[in-house]
């Protein structure tokens, strides 16, 4: 069995929205070449998947066949771009070659589920996709197609009964949790800025599932400005216990980098660090709970230089079981061809200087609830919400 498959091949970078816009695919270039220099894409322990564009049929697994059509109409024709679909908007700009680029990147995650679930791979890593806020018949929020909702439905389809999704990006991850929203097969958590303040607006804590499926939606919207400290303890006072009552067959990640503090479309406070810690506390939780079967992908992340590669890297390394010292320094020849290409000075560092020998201190939830905190009551807030309905203590772990 190959330890790990990873989605990679620079003409990924055609999935782009022009000059101006945020989702700017340097960051996947960036992030591939940091990962080339630390010899994460090689070795006979990986395989490098570059997949072809799938057809419709995969893409109608979750999307509409009218939207995909719209998708290919505007791709062709971006002046025919329908913006009833979410197309040919300031968010989701239509280019010519959309359908082909969006639809890729479905077929690398789709590609890395099933290696998993064959067991040609014991973990997958798709850092082009995470696309997260694509719904069924329109765009949203810089995503045509929602890969994870795609590869999540595909496993369903193979037979899989407990899937969980838990999105860490600092926007909510809504298309995923409104496309499995009565599923009780799928449990969908997100942990995320406040929709009170960030797009898309959704994901409060008394969102917990359909009629068919209560329970398996659990959101913990955060107030900005949170920290690692403070970030770390919510993921551990709701992430694992919700996990470890649904046992999951497989879990699928996604990690938006946009929650580091630097991020200049969200308002959370996390290091790279942090970001690194939380990816480790997943692989953790896979290999505890479902034979280490881990899907991690992408997502958003807007500081495409300082953040998102070097969060990245740390999340293929994870993948692979390779953990990267946070103080190991960040390779000259990338810092050079950052420096001419980007005209910026790159990070010198694999991490922000926030964690000591790669861990970041957290106080745990077994301390105890304190209501002056907002934090605490962001928590508390969903444990009450979805806790009972799982059998699991709201005030203790």
């Amino acid at each position: 069995m190959t330890r790990t498959g990873i989605v990679w091949d620079p003409s990924f970078t055609g999935y782009d929205f022009g000059a101006d816009h945020p989702m700017n695919p340097l960051r996947l270039d960036l992030t591939a070449r940091l990962c080339t220099e630390f010899g994460l894409l090689g070795g006979s322990e990986v395989e490098v998947i570059t997949p072809d564009v799938p057809d419709d049929e995969m893409l109608c697994l979750v999307h509409d066949e009218e939207y995909v059509a719209a998708v290919r109409r505007a791709s062709v024709d971006p002046s025919a771009a329908s913006q009833r679909c979410g197309l040919g908007t300031d968010d989701d700009p239509a280019f010519v070659g959309m359908h082909e680029a969006s639809a890729r990147i479905v077929a690398g995650t789709v590609a890395v589920a099933q290696g998993v679930w064959q067991g040609h791979y014991q973990r997958g890593v798709n850092f082009t996709g995470g696309l997260h806020h694509a719904m069924p018949g329109h765009a949203s929020g810089f995503c045509i197609y929602n890969d994870a909702a795609v590869a999540i439905q595909w496993l369903l389809d193979q037979g899989a009964q407990r899937v969980a999704y838990v999105d860490v990006d600092a926007h909510h991850g809504d298309g995923v949790e409104r496309v499995f929203w009565d599923d009780p097969r799928v449990v969908t958590v997100s942990i995320h800025e406040t929709g009170a303040i960030l797009f898309p607006g959704t994901g409060f804590a008394q969102d917990t599932g359909g009629m068919g499926a209560p329970g398996s939606a659990v959101n913990l919207a955060l107030p900005p400005g949170v920290g690692d400290a403070a970030w770390l303890r919510a993921f551990h006072a709701v992430v694992p216990p919700v996990l470890r009552s649904f046992a999951p067959q497989i879990i699928v990640s996604q990690h938006g980098a946009d929650s580091h503090a630097d991020d200049p479309l969200a308002h959370l406070a996390l290091s790279v660090d942090a970001q690194r810690w939380a990816a480790a506390m997943l692989r953790d939780l896979a290999v505890e709970l479902c034979d280490g079967r881990w899907i991690a992908l992408g997502g958003g992340g807007y500081e495409v230089v300082g953040v998102v590669p070097r969060a990245w890297t740390h999340l293929v390394a994870m993948v692979q079981g390779r953990d990267l010292p946070v103080d190991a320094p960040v390779p000259q020849g990338w810092r050079d061809y950052v420096e001419r290409q980007c005209q910026v000075v790159a990070p010198t560092s694999m991490g922000d200087g926030a964690s000591a020998e790669g861990r970041v201190w957290w106080r745990s939830w077994d301390g105890g609830f304190d209501p002056d905190n907002n934090v605490d009551r962001a928590v508390m807030a969903t444990r009450e919400a979805v806790f009972p309905g799982w059998g699991l203590d709201v005030w203790f772990d």
